[in-house]
């Protein structure tokens, strides 16, 4: 008889033991959240691709700005009846 392993698709345990983490400081960021900042949790392959939080800010108002543009530029569907031009055939030109 063969015994699979099976792999647990998180990290997380069941438990944990709080007296072997080290190192851990509570309360770290109460101030900032207090504050109104937001913080966000990057995953590994997007926190390599940014250098600091100023690459990470610059990058986000450059897609504010595209995503507004898109917006200007296509107005949604349910507003196109505000700017439809209904042209008429002329009466003297119809049959």
């Amino acid at each position: 008889m063969t015994t699979q392993r099976i792999e647990m698709e998180d990290e997380l345990r069941s438990e944990y033991d709080f007296f072997k983490l080290q190192g851990g400081v509570r309360g770290k960021y109460v101030d900032r959240y207090r504050s109104g900042t937001n913080l966000v949790l990057l995953d590994p392959d997007v926190a390599q691709a940014f250098p600091n939080d100023e690459a990470v800010n610059e990058a986000l108002r450059l897609l504010l700005k595209i995503a507004q543009r898109q917006q200007s530029n296509n107005p949604p569907a349910g507003e196109l009846g505000r700017y439809a031009v209904y042209v008429t055939g002329d009466s003297e030109g119809e049959e």
